[in-house]
């Protein structure tokens, strides 16, 4: 199985809450895992404001030796286009960013592991709230 990590679920992971245990088992196994790199920017923008740029380096440099990064390339930015169109209009709050980790997901032929309550009841989605 492949997963896509959205910045939720790496937050609580590196919080160490309980939804962050719920995730655990995935960061730390051997499946493939996937990060779009708007989630790496979300998450070192939030460690950066919360805490530190020491502590952001060692979490960027930790999803980079757990996960591999996915880019907005081409492909992914023309289906998150589209997701944003359809998803804007079911889903109050939904924004450009859920868009992209959704379309990784749908690209990569991955499940999209959040806690996020935007993907809750969305196909291919691990909730693990």
């Amino acid at each position: 199985m492949k997963y896509v990590i959205d910045s939720y679920a790496w937050i609580e992971y590196f919080m160490g809450t309980k939804t962050g245990e719920k995730v655990k088992p995935i960061i730390e196994g051997q499946e493939e895992k996937i990060t779009p790199t708007i989630c790496l920017a979300e998450i070192y923008a939030k460690t950066l404001r919360v805490e530190n740029q020491e502590l952001a380096e060692k979490q960027r440099t930790f999803i980079k030796e757990k996960s591999a990064l996915a880019p907005l390339d081409e492909l992914i930015a023309l289906e998150s286009a589209k997701i944003q169109n359809r998803m804007k209009k079911e889903i109050d709050g939904w924004g450009l960013a859920d868009s992209i980790v959704y379309a990784t997901g749908q690209i990569k032929k991955a499940e999209v592991v959040t806690g996020d309550e935007h993907f809750k009841n969305l196909k291919n989605v691990i909730f693990i709230k």
